[in-house]
């Protein structure tokens, strides 16, 4: 990247807009990274700071260009660009949540370089309006970042067919500088990150931050039955006085501890709910009131993994993980979360038998046979009306159980593979190409379904491990540079 900015216009401009002073050591040397043209992979604790490291080169860079960063959630966007506007930056997000002629209006500004960072799924770069509005910013897009990156990997616990195609939209904006950042990578994932954007560790180095966090407690616990699981819940948040998130496999059994735990807390705790069946206005409504609160509130979350990356809220004194999570990135991840303020928090797993079990009808329902996948493919090719989403193919497709999750991660799969494509609307389909022969491997899906079961059996290692902390260094074989 030539006319790289001098350490002076750094500090400056990280003094003047973003008010800080200095960075920390690795944000330091991955600013200067990219700020002289080079790729990196960054992967940091949730809460250490990433988003920085590509925010600071993107304002200090001289002369006009654009940063567009790649994000999977629509909050996490929303709420980015809020606080990147509330210090005089000019930040946009361009999404699904936006009527036809706001986002007319975005695309406009963005082809006049009205812009310095704009957010967006990587589905966006579907849209040609989108495209076309990049490839007439002055300056064009000269720093491209992608978070969340683990989502890249197909192997991994929040693949996104759309991220497994950033290489080639990295292509399609002239290769621009590129940072793919994430809390959570394995050595498998970060060779997949590199290999997706047809990079290599030469040219793509690894900054990594030590994943362990002092402040932290990490527990874990036998419980037999949900009275013990209901006892050690009331325990943690007793102990530790604040915010704090139960998280759940099945959405039943969150209902079922809110009852219980409604007649024991009484008024001691204020209790809510966030699961992926709530209406889209209930769970904003719902992750807003969480934010906002203050720890004289003691309110408890009761969430399904629906409430996701990106949760930035610094006070969250515990998290109690009720049912085992389905991988060990999913739990590093969610215990995250828990004092982003330095602060002393917990980390609770408690550990049923019971509920290895529902992850592991999870791994099979997400690892749909090759015979159950042509149904789809036959079911969408019938499909007489225009869009389709998943509930329209489920009663099609399977039969009795509506929790069932095949049919989601057939959507999954055939859009990976193009012969679904995204509708106008979020979470609406319409067809695409013909199915060809070589699309579905049986190996291919049978190799897929091991690696998830030993993903779950590294979850019952974790469970069994001496020292977490120790587990957890190893699992992602990371060392501090």
């Amino acid at each position: 990247m030539s006319n790289s900015p001098s350490a002076a216009r750094l500090n400056q401009v990280l003094l003047d807009r973003f008010g800080h002073e200095k960075l920390f050591p690795i944000q330091q040397r991955v600013v200067e990274r990219l700020s002289s043209g080079g790729d990196a992979l960054v992967v940091m604790p949730t809460g250490s700071g990433k988003s920085l490291c590509f925010q600071l080169p993107a304002l200090a860079l001289p002369g006009p260009g654009l940063c567009l960063v790649f994000s999977p959630l629509i909050a996490l966007m929303e709420d980015q660009v809020s606080a990147l506007r509330a210090k005089g930056i000019r930040g946009q997000y361009i999404n699904s949540t936006l009527d036809r002629a706001e986002r007319e209006r975005r695309y406009a500004r963005v082809a006049e370089g009205a812009y310095e960072l704009v957010y967006a799924t990587p589905e966006r770069m579907a849209k040609a309006e989108f495209r076309a509005a990049l490839a007439t910013t002055p300056g064009g897009v000269r720093l491209l970042a992608i978070d969340e990156a683990h989502c890249i990997t197909k192997w991994g616990h929040d693949f996104r067919p759309a991220y497994g195609k950033v290489g080639d939209f990295r292509a399609q904006l002239g290769n621009p500088t590129t940072v793919a950042l994430t809390a959570t990578a394995t050595a498998e994932v970060r060779a997949d990150i590199r290999s997706t954007l047809g990079l290599d560790e030469t040219r793509m180095p690894l900054f990594a931050q030590g994943i362990d966090r002092p402040n932290l407690s990490f527990e874990v616990h036998d419980c037999w039955d949900d009275d013990a699981k209901l006892e050690r819940v009331l325990a943690a948040a007793r102990s530790h006085p604040g915010t704090g998130i139960a998280y759940f496999a099945l959405i039943k059994d969150l209902d079922h501890f809110r009852t219980r735990l409604a007649e024991r807390a009484g008024s001691e705790l204020q209790l809510i709910s966030y699961h992926g069946k709530l209406d889209p206005k209930e769970k904003k409504r719902i992750y807003k009131r969480f934010m906002a609160a203050r720890p004289k509130d003691r309110m408890l979350l009761l969430a399904t993994n629906a409430f996701g990356m990106g949760v930035d809220k610094a006070d969250i004194r515990f998290i109690v993980h009720a049912q085992v999570p389905g991988s060990v990135e999913a739990w590093y991840q969610e215990v995250g979360r828990a004092g982003r303020d330095g602060h002393p928090s917990l980390c609770s797993l408690l550990w049923n038998e019971d509920d290895l079990a529902v992850q592991q009808q999870f791994v099979e329902w997400m690892n749909p046979a090759q015979e159950f996948l042509e149904r789809a493919v036959r079911a969408v090719r019938d499909w007489p009306h225009g869009e389709f989403d998943v509930d329209d193919l489920r009663p099609l497709l399977v039969a009795r159980d509506r929790g069932d999750r095949r049919v989601e991660a057939c959507v999954t799969q055939l859009l990976e593979l193009g012969v679904i494509e995204q509708g106008l609307a979020p979470d609406r389909y319409v067809k695409g190409r013909a199915l060809r022969p070589e699309d579905l491997d049986r190996d291919q899906l049978a190799d897929k379904r091991q690696r998830d079961l030993k993903r779950l059996l590294d979850v019952l290692n974790l469970v069994r491990a001496d020292d977490l902390r120790a587990f957890v260094l190893d699992y992602f074989q990371l060392e501090p540079t």
